[in-house]
């Protein structure tokens, strides 16, 4: 879950503090799912897909055999939406 997590807020060009924003919660606790520290609630994983614009199976999916890890965004300021 935390790979698909990053991985669909990085195909986004979303940063943890927006996609946080967006979701309605700290961006602290969107860096520990993404780190596997913490586990979310079902409401946690809603808001975070509705925010994604995204359906909650989409989580859920198993990585193809070898796919990559999915890269961090590149640092630096981003641009407003």
């Amino acid at each position: 879950m935390a790979w698909n997590l990053r991985r669909l807020r990085v195909a986004r060009g979303l940063s943890q503090e927006n996609l946080a924003v967006d979701a309605g919660v700290d961006r602290g606790y969107v860096s520990g799912i993404e780190r596997q520290s913490f586990n979310p609630t079902v409401d946690i994983l809603d808001r975070l897909t509705v925010a994604l614009g995204t359906d909650i199976a989409q989580l859920f999916v198993d990585p193809e055999p070898g796919q990559p890890e999915p890269q961090p965004l590149t640092p630096g300021r981003r641009k407003l939406r």
